[in-house]
């Protein structure tokens, strides 16, 4: 199974079918793979050995990913918005790579091609690519760079059948309707954005591209192109969601299924969702770049059971991400390894063919006994619901206490002042880590230090109440919408600093 398989049966079974792009303009299955055929051939006549793709979203984005694959070269796509140093480095890094970019001052020193000069390529006659067949499973098929919310980023490795694995398991081949459409703004960089590549061309749902999400425009390209389903970032909902009441309005009817993940969102705007999208099943899904997209899905049914239910443990699990997916096993693991009972909260782990958790700086750090552990701490209900709590490198150790900013962060969200908030542990001489809590106010409301520090201590216990309480404009997030804690932590220190002087 690999990549070069999935664009033959996109190729040969949707010819004629638009794949990508406008429903009147856009590229067929045949375009597809003759354009990501010409890619290849450029690739091969430069005798690079790695694509970059340094660009926003549009078409040009899976026909590289396709190209690199038909070339036997592993993909690279790159956040755009890197620092001069950050890019550099990496780039550095690569073996003789050819950057696909607008911006050929990026990549000094490295072979560039413009965009829309890569997607012109003509095809070359007898010029010789890889075939399905030829295609090694465990070559390297894509490379991506980990977030980073907590420490440097890591370039993540992602073989053949990894991402094959993940595709055939959980989608039928070209079972959408001809008229569905997919509407992608999430960033090029993302697991989410190959995984959304790869999935809608199987599933034969037409990719249509925002490249800059802005909540009124997503929403009008949803009505232009009678957009079926969508992906967004938590953030971007929140956005949509706040867009649609501004408006005094219904989200568009042709909007079947919207699913959302990458990072924690409120319960209290999912409810908010189901009610102003009555036509639109939504789907929470988790997973990480390591495990090659999804391993877990929060599915329609799951959403409105939960909404509807009067029985509060099921009416929690609109804050869960749902059940483990058919294809990989998840448990939940205390200190020593060992499964931890329904409710108890540890280190979340997964097993799976589609699992790589594999680093080109590191190699793999899957255990002898195939368990992938996530970095995530959470918690499974007796019904396999999953609970993510946070990452283990966000815990707080405060005086020798194991403290979770999730839990916190949950009560200061209950406050109707409070729109967003993160909880960070800052550096102490005293107890290690003291808890500071970064809050972004709604507009026109007001709340003090001492307020939102009461509020806390009245629902949970005084080693959890916030030391601090920082007031900000807006949280620090990647472009999937994961909170950087450093750059919080960071805005605390260097005050302190500051006042020393």
């Amino acid at each position: 199974m690999n990549l070069a398989t999935i664009l033959d049966m996109v190729g040969d079974g949707m010819a004629e079918r638009v794949v990508i792009g406008d429903a009147h303009s856009g590229l067929t299955g045949a375009d597809l793979r003759d354009r990501a055929i010409a890619g290849a051939q450029l690739l091969r006549r430069t005798g690079s050995k790695r694509l970059v793709y340094l660009g926003g979203n549009g078409e040009a984005f899976p026909v590289a990913m396709f190209a690199a694959t038909l070339a036997g070269v592993p993909f690279l796509p790159l956040n755009y918005r890197l620092s001069a140093e950050q890019l550099s480095d990496i780039l550095e890094r690569q073996e003789d790579p050819l950057v696909v970019t607008d911006a050929p001052e990026r990549a000094q020193q490295h072979r560039t091609v413009g965009i829309s000069e890569f997607l012109q390529q003509p095809l070359a006659a007898g010029a010789e690519v890889l075939g399905a067949d030829e295609v090694d499973p465990d070559a390297v098929a894509v490379l991506l760079m980990t977030s980073g919310t907590t420490a440097a980023p890591k370039s993540a490795v992602l073989r053949h059948r990894h991402l094959a694995s993940y595709i055939f398991a959980s989608v039928e081949f070209a079972a959408a309707d001809e008229d569905a459409a997919t509407l992608v703004s999430v960033p090029p960089y993302h697991i989410a954005a190959v995984a959304n590549a790869l999935s809608n061309l199987f599933a034969g749902r037409r990719l249509v591209y925002l490249d800059q999400f802005k909540p009124g425009t997503w929403l009008d390209l949803v009505e232009a192109q009678k957009i079926s389903h969508a992906m967004v970032v938590p953030t971007m909902l929140v956005r949509i969601v706040a867009e649609l009441k501004a408006r005094g309005r219904q989200a568009p009817s042709s909007l079947r299924s919207v699913s959302y993940g990458g990072a924690k969102i409120a319960a209290e705007v999912i409810a908010e969702a189901l009610r102003l999208f009555p036509n639109t099943g939504f789907v929470n899904a988790y997973g990480l770049t390591e495990t090659a997209s999804s391993i877990a899905v929060l599915g329609p049914e799951d959403h409105r059971e939960a909404a509807a239910s009067s029985d509060p443990a099921v009416r929690a699990r609109l804050g869960s991400v749902g059940r483990a997916l058919p294809s990989v096993e998840i448990e939940v693991h205390d200190d020593e390894g060992r499964p931890c009972p329904p409710g108890i909260v540890g280190d979340i782990v997964v097993r799976g063919e589609q699992v790589s958790g594999e680093y080109a700086e590191a190699g793999s750090v899957v255990r002898a006994d195939g368990w992938f552990p996530t970095r995530d701490r959470g918690y499974l209900d007796a019904a396999g619901f999953l609970f993510v709590r946070g990452r283990a490198d966000d815990t707080i150790i405060r005086g020798g206490e194991n403290i979770a900013p999730a839990e916190i962060e949950e009560v200061l969200g209950q406050h109707d002042a409070v729109l967003e908030c993160a909880v960070a542990g800052v550096p102490d001489v005293e107890w290690g880590q003291r808890i500071a809590a970064f809050v972004v106010l709604r507009n026109g409301l007001t709340a003090d230090e001492n307020e939102l520090r009461q509020w806390t201590r009245a629902r949970l216990r005084g080693s959890k109440t916030p030391d601090e309480v920082v007031f900000v404009t807006e949280l620090p997030t990647t472009a999937t919408g994961k909170v950087v804690r450093r750059d919080l932590v960071d805005l605390v220190v260097r005050g302190e600093e500051s006042a020393r002087l």
